[in-house]
């Protein structure tokens, strides 16, 4: 085994995730409709691009990055299958999800994103923040749909949304430009071990 050292795989699934989050929140909070933009962000960027790195991370022996980064992955596969599915004539008849259906597939994606907070409680403040305001997206967006998407609480969502996608933008380029300085330009305030 060569001793040389490996790419940091954290910043390219951090943007993937946050810029994939602001557009589709950018959608929620009422300034453009679902299109192809935003499911194929979903796809390729936010889908692919966070479970390479999550299989990156699994090389490096980092448990958190590896389901992280893979569970995020395949959470925006999952949500434009969901999306999709009613439409595919290759799935026959398959019904369009309900309000209490989403709001369950939220839940549950909130309740995980809670327990993986604590993960972070040992790194840095600004990863606690991006996994700290993502639990909150997942609950809003799940009260979202209890309520039948009024439009008030759509727009908070997606606010609250662009918020967190924009949080992980930020760790993911202070990652890249902190490293690349070989010192701190955009600080995240890591933890101070004991």
């Amino acid at each position: 085994m060569s001793n040389h050292k490996l790419a940091n795989p954290a910043p390219l699934g951090l943007i993937a995730f946050g810029l994939t989050t602001v557009l589709l929140n950018l959608h929620n909070a009422g300034l453009f409709s679902l299109n192809s933009m935003i499911l194929s962000m979903g796809i390729a960027y936010g889908g692919l691009a966070q479970i390479i790195v999550g299989i990156m991370e699994y090389r490096k022996g980092n448990t958190f990055g590896t389901v992280a980064f893979t569970s995020y992955g395949l959470f925006w596969w999952s949500l434009i299958i969901l999306t999709l599915m009613p439409n595919m004539p290759f799935f026959g008849t398959v019904s369009s999800t309900d309000h209490i259906a989403m709001a369950a597939y939220f839940i549950v994606w909130g309740i995980f994103t809670s327990a993986m907070y604590f993960g972070t409680l040992k790194t840095n403040k600004a990863l606690q923040f991006v996994f700290m305001s993502l639990a909150i997206l997942f609950f809003l967006l799940s009260a979202k749909e209890i309520l039948g998407n009024p439009t008030w609480l759509t727009i908070i969502t997606g606010i609250e949304g662009i918020i967190c996608g924009a949080s992980a933008i930020y760790l993911g380029t202070a990652e890249v430009i902190n490293e690349t300085n070989e010192k701190i330009i955009l600080p995240i305030c890591p933890i101070e071990k004991k």
